[in-house]
């Protein structure tokens, strides 16, 4: 699911109060932007950020860009409210978070209203992620009461562990999933004893700052969840370089985040990197063909192929690959690409136009494929689906495209299946589809990424962990270990000797 890839797009405006995303006011939404109740911080900004509606290119909103200054406001607000959210007695804390996650649920259609218009999404994808976020409140809400220590057996006393809070933590969002991904990091963390101050990509900062609006309503205290519209290398490289920040939970380019790595070497900031990925689609001629290729375009086209775990690199059994083909083109061309607001639309627009440009990059508009759908004619960041038969050492066979494009390419036997599977810097996810169980442990344990699915594309479950081998990120998100990633862990001594 992530990406925030090395884009520098549009910023964004504050949150439409409307139930149904219509007619936003320019002026309210950036006095809004200016009022710590949204959970902006007042202060210097550098620039003013337009948000555009990718399916029109039309702005939709125009926001503040916070700059250092306003990041050091805000970092002093976190550490105080944080002081005060680590002092609550669990079973408060918890309550609260559960009450964050029902106004969510109270607000669902407005924030999926608010994802379509800023992010392009279909509005069934839109629903599931507004709803991801209030399943992830519920789910870290259930984990404060149970984030317990040890007792240790040691001679001569008693030894216990503590999982203390790390402080005030920084979450670096993405464009591709704005609402979970954002909520991957916030949830947890809060859930933790932590303060949280979410930097949402320019393009897409919207939702960020109607949940930081509804986090208030809830009764979460001022300063503890905080939002910091802006470009990256201002008010991201501010939260990276602040010694007030303990951790950095970023989501994007395997580039950004080897810098954001290497920065916070310098105060030994914590991180949590989920970065790019190129995951294979493994079809062994064992498999139900037919279920396979149904199944196929989903994984690639999804949020417009805008996701690091899509399966842009169908590997297919020789034996079976014309007939997978064959199979493949009308499931392809049933994505419908149209207007995100419409629920009959399978695929919006791309995120932006520097992001269509990329894709182009790619795979010219007169280059030759297997597959090409079709796309809405007039404005918008369209790209058509795209399927080009390739091989194993093609740029689009080995490189993170971003878009909804996927390369196909046959392989002999199980052995080479899995080399070309690991064949890239990689290994975030993948599918595997066969009916040999030993076949599908076996190549389970052999392809090198921290997600894998059997006979499914599915990767990210709020209950289970996620996170990328090699080059694909560091740490793990979500399942039922995710405070622990927002904790240290203390150790005391109790000596029972008499004196």
């Amino acid at each position: 699911m992530p990406q925030a890839h090395a884009q520098r797009s549009v910023p964004l405006p504050s949150t439409p109060r409307t139930g149904r995303g219509g007619g936003h006011d320019t002026d309210h939404r950036r006095a809004a932007a200016h009022d710590p109740r949204t959970g902006t911080p007042r202060g210097e900004t550098l620039d003013e950020l337009d948000v555009l509606n990718p399916a029109t290119e039309e702005v939709i909103a125009t926001v503040p860009a916070a700059g250092r200054t306003d990041v050091d406001t805000a970092v002093a607000r976190a550490a105080r409210a944080q002081e005060r959210w680590a002092a609550l007695a669990p079973g408060d804390r918890a309550r609260l978070l559960r009450r964050f996650a029902a106004t969510v649920d109270d607000h669902l259609e407005e924030l999926a209203a608010l994802e379509v218009r800023e992010a392009g999404h279909p509005i069934g994808n839109a629903r599931w992620e507004a709803g991801n976020v209030r399943d992830l409140l519920d789910y870290a809400a259930g984990g404060v009461e149970r984030l317990t220590g040890r007792q240790i057996p040691v001679p001569g006393g008693l030894d216990v562990t503590f999982h203390e809070p790390l402080g005030v933590v920084a979450v670096i969002a993405p464009w591709n999933f704005p609402m979970p991904i954002a909520a991957w990091g916030t949830a947890p963390a809060l859930a933790a004893g932590n303060a949280v101050l979410l930097k949402p990509a320019e393009t897409t900062p919207l939702t960020a700052l109607r949940l930081a609006e509804l986090a208030l309503v809830a009764g979460l205290p001022e300063g503890l969840f905080q939002v910091l519209p802006g470009e990256g290398p201002i008010a991201g490289g501010a939260l990276v370089e602040h010694p007030g920040v303990a951790k950095i939970v970023f989501t994007g380019s395997t580039a950004v985040g080897k810098e954001i790595m290497a920065r916070c070497a310098a105060t030994v900031k914590r991180v949590t990197l989920e970065l790019g990925g190129k995951s294979p689609n493994i079809v062994f001629a064992d498999a139900d063909i037919e279920a396979a290729a149904a199944a196929a375009p989903g994984s690639f086209l999804d949020n417009t192929g805008q996701d690091c775990c899509a399966r842009s690199r169908i590997l297919v059994h020789a034996p079976v690959y014309d007939r997978f083909l064959e199979l493949l083109e009308p499931a392809v061309r049933a994505f419908t690409a149209g207007d995100p607001a419409d629920p009959a639309t399978s695929m919006g627009p791309l995120i932006s136009a520097a992001q269509r440009e990329r894709v182009r990059s790619y795979v010219p508009e007169t280059a030759p494929a297997a597959i090409r759908g079709e796309t809405p004619a007039g404005k918008g960041f369209w790209y058509p689906a795209t399927v080009l038969e390739g091989r194993p050492d093609d740029r689009t066979a080995v490189e993170e495209i971003f878009g909804p494009v996927a390369v196909v390419i046959p392989f002999a036997d199980e052995t080479e299946a899995v080399r070309l599977a690991n064949a890239t810097d990689y290994g975030l996810s993948g599918s595997i589809w066969t009916r040999d169980v030993g076949r599908a442990v076996r190549v389970s344990r052999a392809v090198a990424a921290g997600n894998l699915s059997v006979n499914s594309h599915r990767s990210v479950r709020y209950w289970t962990p996620f996170g990328g081998f090699r080059q694909s990120g560091l740490g793990r998100e979500l399942g039922p270990d995710a405070l622990h990633a927002f904790t240290e862990t203390k150790n005391v001594f109790i000596s029972t000797e008499e004196s």
